[in-house]
């Protein structure tokens, strides 16, 4: 489409804004975006309409048909609305409402409440700013059909978003997640009914928090490792966000009495002002909770993001220097933990068992194999996990799960991850290990130890525009139509495609790979123990290329040089495929 088309369509489109059905404000806005010579900014609002996902909304705030504001929540809310009331028709509906701690944030949810209500649904509204695992966790206490967060987790500060949730706490999935795009995709303005009925909206807060928290509490696997090691001294950092209400609280009632928190990131604050993003998982974030931890020489250093479903972590290393845990790390820790100490306090049950997602660390199935627990892959998304959770219901008891991108569940309460129950798990591994005359990182090189060495690399290769979308197609087409036949100087045994869901091993032989839909990602695992998968991001212009490869540590100071000779492989291995 030539520039001057794609000016007169966005032009047409942002002129309908200018309609008696947007309020003065929108119009204003919309009004200096036309009358700018500089067409940008109105060809970056107009020139799609801001997709409802299987995950919801997320985007840039502002006004127009591509961005979050009170129309594109508005209709999100008004089609959730309408779906709800074609499935649960004759029966009474209620929902549940929260928010982080985000510019607007609060206005969308109040709004939400509103558009609810007056479609005859009953609303628990949150009083203020919630982690995302308690509005999973108050749908499933108060026996809703539905639920939604305002946030846009760990993104930049002009970013929202709106997460829609099931009546079992989980984000939705089929038939649900396109019935209800379907739904979205009806509604036009004018359909949005704005006029609540506050009779319907009920506002919650401390009764939740309580119940919350003693369930949260409830997952502790060593209460008197904790009572011995109650000083263990910690820094926590909520970046500003949700975090900030229940994490501090959720450690002191685990029975940790020196938490020091960040006191400039425990303002609630949508701009983030003491941070570049507010992301656990980069270190620029927790520059000041390190800082903290040098000050008070702290055993450990945790921080959540917005909407405190991720954790991210440092700690100190056997030199004494504070080194990031990265969220393959993360994950194999927590699972390494749950099952020793499940194992030595006797609560392990034959049917219990873990979850990780395809590209997580492989490492975490050796701990699950060699001590005989059984271990669900899924694709990437904590949806799927709570699929697993859900599918053996009644049947096995889940006792752990997680990703390599910083999230982590503990429990079956929630559907999502969560990082108050994870900070306060976190802390007991402290303590436990802290009680041995141990700190997490010697707790990490143990089990490469045992287990063997690995490492993780994720490799983002950017591709924007229309013509990077087609380049992405054109590279996963390459990859399935000549697949490599060995990579980094060892040989594929196995190829995986989500796509096809068929795997193909070194003989040629094809077998049905057991997954409940199909995806567009390809693996690799070669006779060395490397696996390469390969996916296009749904929500950004990219490629991604997860790597791993293993190695041998003979002993806990070998470190070094298991990483190092990691680091050569992982450099062959880009260089095989070209990236």
């Amino acid at each position: 489409m030539e520039n001057q088309d794609l000016i007169k369509l966005v032009t047409e489109k942002a002129q309908e804004w200018l309609g008696p059905a947007f309020d003065a404000e929108t119009q204003a806005e919309v009004k200096k975006m036309l009358e700018n010579d500089d067409k940008t900014e109105l060809i970056e609002s107009f020139y799609k309409d801001l997709e409802f996902g299987t995950g919801g909304l997320r985007g840039i705030m502002g006004a127009g048909s591509n961005r979050m504001n009170i129309y594109t929540v508005g209709a999100a809310t008004q089609g959730l609305a309408n779906y709800l009331n074609k499935c649960f028709a004759g029966q009474p509906i209620s929902v549940v409402v929260g928010h982080d701690c985000r510019n607007n944030s609060r206005k969308f949810a109040e709004i939400s409440a509103d558009i609810f209500s007056a479609n005859g649904i009953k609303v628990y509204l949150f009083d203020d700013l919630r982690p995302t695992p308690e509005v999973s966790f108050a749908i499933r206490h108060l026996g809703c059909q539905s639920g939604i967060n305002i946030t846009a987790s760990h993104n930049p500060r002009e970013y929202n978003g709106y997460k829609a949730y099931w009546d079992d706490g989980a984000q939705v999935l089929a038939p649900h997640d396109t019935a209800i795009i379907d739904e979205v995709n009806k509604v036009k303005v004018a359909d949005i009914k704005f006029n609540g009925n506050k009779e319907l909206i009920q506002i919650i807060g401390e009764d939740v928090d309580k119940a919350y928290l003693e369930k949260v509490h409830s997952i502790s696997i060593d209460p008197e490792v904790i009572k011995r090691q109650k000083d263990l001294s910690i820094v926590y950092t909520p970046l500003h966000g949700a975090g900030r209400a229940l994490i501090p609280a959720s450690l002191k009632l685990w029975g940790f009495e020196n938490v020091h928190c960040v006191e400039s990131q425990m303002v609630k604050d949508g701009n983030f002002p003491t941070v570049v993003s507010p992301n656990p998982e980069n270190a620029e974030a927790l520059t000041l909770a390190i800082k903290l931890a040098k000050e008070i020489d702290a055993d450990i250093v945790m921080a959540s993001d917005p909407d405190a479903d991720r954790v991210g972590m440092a700690c100190k290393d056997d030199k004494g220097e504070w080194v990031l845990i990265n969220g393959n790390q993360t994950c194999l820790l927590f699972l390494y933990y749950i099952i020793k100490n499940r194992l030595a306090t006797g609560k392990m049950q034959p049917g219990d068992f873990i979850v990780k997602t395809i590209v997580t660390t492989e490492l975490i199935k050796a701990v699950a194999d060699k001590n005989k627990v059984e271990m669900l892959d899924c694709y990437t998304g904590f949806k799927w996990i709570a699929r697993e959770i859900r599918l053996r219901e009644g049947k096995q008891q889940y006792i752990g799960g997680g990703e390599e991108s910083y999230g982590f569940l503990a429990e079956d309460f929630v559907r999502d991850k969560d990082a108050v129950s994870a900070c306060s798990l976190l802390a007991e591994i402290c303590a436990w290990a802290k009680d041995q005359g141990k700190t997490l990182y010697d707790v990490l090189m143990g089990i490469y130890v045992e287990y063997g060495f690995s490492k993780e690399t994720t490799v983002n290769v950017v591709k924007p525009g229309k013509s990077g979308a087609e380049e992405i197609k054109a590279m996963m087409d390459n990859f399935r139509a000549n697949p490599p036949k060995e990579i980094g100087g060892s040989k594929v045994c196995v190829v995986k495609d989500y796509k096809t869901l068929e795997m193909t091993d070194a003989a040629g032989k094809i077998s049905k790979l057991d997954m409940p839909e199909s995806s567009n990602v390809l693996q690799y695992f070669t006779e060395d123990g490397t696996k390469i998968s390969v996916r296009p991001s749904g929500t950004e212009p990219k490629i991604k290329f997860y790597i791993e490869v293993k190695g041998e540590m003979g002993c806990p100071k070998c470190y070094a040089g298991a990483n190092a000779d990691a680091e050569e492989k992982v450099k062959a291995v880009r260089a095989s495929l070209g990236i």
